[in-house]
Formats: structure tokens, C-alpha cells, sequence
């Protein structure tokens, strides 16, 4: 349960947090909420003194029907703000979410960590050999089809089980290239109604045979808002009780927008599994 993060280990035997740095103007919740340097860097601040243990950097909007922007516009939105933030807190872990390897590549190369791919090397075919040649850490999520396609391929027989069978082949491609270090995200969300998500909230542990760590990612979204009809900014709350849930069925990672709250719901856990 501990991953290697450039000489960073990390021990996910106890659950950590993944804070979101969306550099994207939209974003389902916080797009074009930082607009320059110095607001990134406060963001950063923050989470850092709220315990925050990965810091994930995304500058492609993943949410549904989201815009397909080029791998220029995703690169510029991006490099400078990792740049500073390597240079203000060197400390931290950083997460890139991208699919693709230029990006990936060039942001391993800046110092970048880890890398976070919502097609789990699938939109990329030069993904999986990046990540051999580096060795760092790869979060592979389950989705079908892309951003701009996946709301209309929300169709399974049983989502539990093609998720499963999903994970199965790619951790075996991902172990064929020699990457040792592997984190799953069942994709809350990604070509999921809200009906299918709770259904995989609710049987994650499955996921645990796998013998790979898990990130779960729920924080504000459809899940929550929908069910509650609520917008986004008031699904905190709902927010921290699928993060319990998640702790409760195996998750090693919460990535969330809230950090503080999700640090709180962790020490919460921590405490319950130890009486």
C-alpha cells in the first residue's frame, strides 16, 4: 500500500486526500475560479495547512459534453501555474490529470509525480510506455467513449461486474509494461447515471480483489446534487457522507474539492475502525 511518488513514499494504508486544482473556466463546479498566479498559489496554501496529501493539477475539463481543447491549449493553461507551485512549495506531491502523454511527459519533466488518466491509457496508446519509462505512480479510471460521448453510453448489463472485468485487463496491460505502482477510480460520473454510481458506491469492496489501492472521486457531483436536488455548491455536506461510505468500503484516496472536511471525515473514520 505504499506508492513511490519520485522518492516519495506514500503509505495509502491510511487514507489520504487528493485535493483539485481545476485550471479549466469550466469545470462543473470550480471552472474559472482561479484566474491568475497568486490565487493558485493562496488554493495551494490552504490545502496544504488543511493536510492536504496529493495536489491534482487538471486543465481539461472532463465534465460531460465538456470542450475538446488541443493539447497546446491544455499545455498552456498548465506548465507556468506547475511551475510556480513547484517552486513555492516543493514539498508537495503533484498529480497531473491528463490523458495524454505529451502532457503527461512534459509534466513528469517539470516535476510532476503522478499521473491521474480518466482513459486509463485507453485515448492515448503511448500512455502505458510513458508511465514504464518514468515509473510513477498511475491512477487509471473507468470510462467509456470520451467527454464529449460519454453521457449517451451509460448502458451495462451489470456495472459492477464490466467495471471489474474493465480494471482486470487494464492493471494486466499496465503489469505487461512493468508498471509497478497502480491506483484504480471506479469513475463516478463517467458514463454512469446516478442510479449506476450509487451501485458501485455500494459495492466498491468488490473492487478491493483486485489488490490494487482505490481513489474514489465524488465530491460534488450528480450523485449528490441530483439525488438531494441541490446545485453543486450546497453538496458538501452530501459530499461527506459518500466520502464515508467510500472509507468504509476500501477507498485509499478521497480526491475532493473540500479539503478540510475531507481530512475531518478521514480522522472520523480513523477513529471508528479503531474501536
Amino acid at each position: 500500500m505504499t506508492i513511490n511518488c519520485k522518492g516519495h513514499l506514500l503509505n495509502l494504508s491510511t487514507p489520504k486526500v487528493m485535493g483539485i486544482l481545476n485550471l479549466t473556466p469550466d469545470s462543473f463546479y470550480d471552472g474559472g475560479q482561479f484566474k491568475n498566479k497568486s490565487e493558485v498559489l493562496r488554493r495551494v496554501e490552504v490545502n496544504l495547512q488543511h493536510g492536504m496529501d496529493i495536489l491534482d493539477i487538471g486543465a481539461y475539463s472532463s465534465r460531460p459534453g465538456a470542450d475538446d481543447i488541443s493539447e497546446e491549449e491544455e499545455l498552456k493553461r498548465q506548465q507556468g501555474v506547475l511551475q510556480e507551485i513547484i517552486k513555492e512549495f516543493p514539498e508537495v506531491i503533484i498529480s497531473i490529470d491528463t490523458f495524454r502523454s505529451k502532457v503527461a511527459k512534459e509534466s513528469l519533466d517539470l516535476g510532476a509525480h503522478l499521473i491521474n488518466d480518466i482513459s486509463a491509457g485507453v485515448l492515448d496508446s503511448n500512455m502505458l510506455d510513458l508511465i514504464s519509462n518514468y515509473q510513477v505512480p498511475y491512477i487509471m479510471m473507468h470510462m467509456k467513449g470520451t467527454p464529449q460521448t460519454m453521457k449517451q453510453l451509460a448502458h451495462y448489463d451489470s456495472v459492477v461486474k464490466e467495471v471489474v472485468f474493465y480494471f482486470s485487463e487494464r492493471i494486466a496491460k499496465a503489469r505487461e509494461k512493468g508498471i509497478n505502482d497502480l491506483i484504480i477510480d471506479p469513475g463516478f460520473g463517467f458514463a454512469k447515471t446516478v442510479e449506476q454510481s450509487f451501485e458501485l458506491l455500494n459495492h466498491l469492496k468488490v473492487l478491493k480483489h483486485l489488490e490494487v489501492p482505490m481513489l474514489t472521486g465524488v465530491s460534488r457531483k450528480s450523485m449528490i446534487y441530483k439525488t438531494l436536488n441541490i446545485e453543486a455548491k450546497d453538496a458538501l455536506n452530501g459530499t461527506t457522507a459518500l466520502h464515508m461510505a467510500a472509507l468504509i468500503n476500501g477507498s485509499s484516496i478521497l480526491r475532493v474539492h473540500d479539503v478540510l472536511e475531507a481530512k475531518q471525515c478521514i480522522h472520523l473514520y480513523n477513529n471508528l475502525i479503531a474501536n
